[in-house]
């Protein structure tokens, strides 16, 4: 098994949230467990690459921005 490193949970976090997403679908989305994804959402917000609106999360331009960085990183590789 792989471990996922930080980028790329914060990208699949991200992908999730493109069209707005509560905690609980980025949980199994994402493979993660609450404490993990309250650690990274913190993280995505105070960075400002996600937004949190009522109970939803949503991706900003500048997370979108990440999303694409870490795919053209992986095409790389």
């Amino acid at each position: 098994m792989i471990k996922r490193n930080s980028f790329e949970i914060m990208s699949d976090i991200l992908k999730v949230a493109e069209r707005g997403a509560i905690k609980t679908r980025i949980v199994y989305k994402a493979n993660l467990n609450f404490e993990i994804v309250n650690k990274y959402l913190d993280m995505l917000i105070d960075s400002d690459m996600l937004r949190h609106e009522g109970r939803k999360y949503y991706t900003t331009e500048k997370g979108e921005r990440h999303i694409k960085l870490i795919n053209d990183l992986h095409n790389i590789f």
